[in-house]
This record gives C-alpha cells, sequence and structure tokens, in this order.
C-alpha cells in the first residue's frame, strides 16, 4: 500500500499548480486585493453618507479635513489595485506604465464621486417616495438592501466604464453576497432607481434602465440563451426598460432585443420575450385561485400521477 506521507501530499498539490486548466500563466499571479476593493467601497459609502457608515461625524456632516482625507485615501487605494488589475489583464504592459494608467483611472473615478453622490441621492428619495413602509430617507440608506446594491453598482460601474478588468466584478458579486441581488456592472441604470426587497433580482450585463424605474424581488432582466457562451461577448443580450417603469415580482424580461416602453407595467411572474409598448400592461392570463375548506377534498387537477 502507498504511504500517503506528508512530502507526498505537498507534491501532489504543487504538481496541481503546473495544471493550465487551472491555473493561469505566471503574468497573472497579481491580482487586485478582495479586502481592499472591499474596504474601498465601505470608503466611498462613508464619503457619499457622512456619519451613517462610520464614527467620523454626526450623520449628514462633515468637515473638509475628514473629506480630504478620505478622497485621498479612496483615490491611493484605488490606483493601487487598478494597477495590479491592469497587470493581470495584460502581461505586454509595463510596470510604470500601469502606474500611470491607474492614476490616471483613480483621479478621474474621484473627479465622478460628486456626480455619483447626487444618483444615489435620487435613488435614497425613490426609494423613499416609492415605499408607504419606509419611515424615512435615513432608513432607506442605512437599511434597505436595494439601496447598498445600487450604490456599489454605481461605483462599479465607473470602473467598468474604463475597462478597468476584475475590480468591479468583485464589488458586484461582495454586493451580491450581501444582499441577495446581482447587478452586473455593465448594466445602464437611470436616475431614481429602486429596487423594493430585492431578493433574487437579475440585472445582465447589457441591460439599460431608464430613469424612475421599480423592480421587485425575484425580477429577472436577462438574455434568452447563453448556449454561445464566449461567442456571445460584447453583444445586447438583455432587455431595455425606458422611463417609469415598474417589473413586479417574479417577472423576467429577457433578450437584447426586447424594449419595455416608458410608462409600462409588467404584472408578477410575467415571461416576456418581445417588445412591449408604452404605457403597456402586462400580466399572466387564466391564473386561476381555487379557495377549499379544511378537509373538503383537492380538486382533480391538483394531484400528480
Amino acid at each position: 500500500m502507498q504511504a500517503y506521507t506528508l512530502e507526498a501530499r505537498i507534491a501532489s498539490i504543487m504538481n496541481g499548480y503546473e495544471a493550465e486548466e487551472a491555473f493561469f500563466t505566471k503574468h497573472k499571479s497579481i491580482f487586485p486585493r478582495r479586502s481592499v476593493v472591499y474596504r474601498l467601497v465601505e470608503e466611498v459609502r462613508a464619503l457619499m453618507f457622512p456619519g451613517y457608515f462610520d464614527d467620523d461625524s454626526l450623520a449628514g456632516e462633515s468637515n473638509p479635513t475628514i473629506v480630504g482625507e478620505r478622497l485621498m485615501r479612496i483615490e491611493r487605494m484605488l490606483a493601487e489595485q487598478v494597477r495590479r488589475a491592469l497587470l493581470y489583464d495584460d502581461d505586454t504592459l509595463g510596470e510604470e506604465e500601469a502606474r500611470q494608467k491607474a492614476n490616471r483611472i483613480a483621479r478621474e473615478f474621484v473627479h465622478e464621486l460628486p456626480k455619483l453622490q447626487s444618483l444615489l441621492l435620487k435613488d435614497a428619495e425613490a426609494a423613499f417616495e416609492g415605499d408607504p413602509a419606509a419611515s424615512s430617507r435615513e432608513e432607506v440608506i442605512l437599511c434597505y438592501p436595494g439601496m447598498h446594491a445600487i450604490l456599489v453598482h454605481r461605483i462599479a460601474h465607473e470602473l467598468y466604464l474604463r475597462k478597468v478588468p476584475l475590480i468591479p466584478r468583485l464589488m458586484s458579486e461582495q454586493a451580491h453576497s450581501a444582499t441577495g441581488i446581482d447587478i452586473h456592472p455593465g448594466a445602464t441604470i437611470g436616475e431614481y432607481f429602486f429596487i423594493d426587497h430585492g431578493t433574487g433580482v437579475v440585472i445582465g450585463e447589457t441591460t439599460e434602465i431608464g430613469t424612475h424605474a421599480k423592480i421587485y424581488q425575484g425580477v429577472t432582466l436577462g438574455a434568452t440563451s447563453t448556449r454561445k457562451g464566449q461567442g456571445l461577448r460584447g453583444t445586447k443580450r438583455h432587455p431595455t426598460l425606458g422611463d417609469y417603469v415598474t417589473v413586479y415580482s417574479n417577472a423576467s424580461v429577457l433578450g437584447g432585443d426586447v424594449v419595455i416602453g416608458s410608462g409600462s407595467v409588467i404584472g408578477g411572474s410575467a415571461f416576456v420575450t418581445e417588445s412591449v409598448p408604452e404605457n403597456a400592461r402586462v400580466g399572466v392570463k387564466d391564473q386561476e385561485i381555487v379557495v377549499r375548506k379544511y378537509g373538503e377534498p383537492e380538486p382533480a387537477w391538483c394531484y400528480v400521477i
């Protein structure tokens, strides 16, 4: 019988590292640090909403020193992680070129933060106005998973637009794990966006959503098929929603050619693979609800033979 020594186990694992199908080539051994990327999101969130997620100041208040320090920290952290991501993605890129490009991207991102803050305040307003259960805008910002998912998406989307590898997806998947809401960083989402409840929402990469849209839990804005795999990269695979569109729970809207006209409402559990005109109402036909008293036999169609 073969002796399974520690040395043999180590050698076996080390041999596995050489498997081409399991590991990347050596130049791809530099990755952005997950923990730093997650901290970066927290820093941006604290900057957007001072006092809500940190102890530096009272809620809604700050001072120039704190803001300045946080801005410099965000830029420094982001530049380093972008540098690592660029080197991972392109083995022809030199260290100095990667550093300069990363610094430029970080500066551009920080420059966009006032616009990002304006968008997030509008998202918080949309949630408060759209949900009678919300007691205040503060509650929306502090507690709503949809608000957190949108915040992370708006951060990740800015980096996606600048073609930063890995980092936007790290951000979106962390938000997905925390909230159950899966928004690809490539999705384009307009102002005053509200996700109510949120669990199970999926929004695909090439989705386009207009202003004042509202979607509920379990909604999928997806592709009709991904069987072609990488052959579909770069194509419009996901639907377009106009302004003031509402999609109720567990509905699926699928396909890159599908356009939901402004002002339309997609009912719960609908399965939509064709375009819908403006101000339309889409529902599921012939749903039947049967109420029976305790002890009465179930109708025959309830049984599966």
